[in-house]
C-alpha cells in the first residue's frame, strides 16, 4: 500500500505496526521521500483487508487523503512486522 496525506510525523508506522501486529499479519513498513508511507503486508486476506481499512484514516493525528493498494501473491518471506527506516 501507500498512503498518502500527513502520514508523517504523526507516529503512522508505529500504530500501523501495532495494527499489522494485532491482526497477526507480517512485512514492514516505511517513511518515503515524498511524504507519503508505504506497506507491505502478508497475511490472511480478511486481516488484510482489515489493515487496508484502519490505514484509510491511520491514528488520530494523521489526515489520509488517499490509499493504493496493490494486493499480491503471498510469499512467506517475512518472519515478524517491522518499521523499516
Amino acid at each position: 500500500m501507500r498512503i498518502e496525506g500527513i502520514v508523517q510525523g504523526v507516529y503512522f508506522r508505529w500504530h500501523t505496526r501495532d495494527k499489522a501486529l494485532e491482526l497477526g499479519l507480517r512485512g514492514w513498513v516505511r517513511n518515503l521521500v515524498d511524504g507519503s508511507v508505504q506497506v507491505l503486508a502478508e497475511g490472511e486476506k480478511e486481516a488484510l483487508e482489515k489493515l487496508v481499512e484502519w490505514c484509510h484514516h491511520g491514528p488520530r493525528e494523521a489526515l489520509v487523503r488517499c490509499v493504493e493498494a496493490e494486493w499480491g501473491e503471498w510469499t512467506g518471506e517475512y518472519k515478524a512486522f517491522e518499521i523499516r527506516h
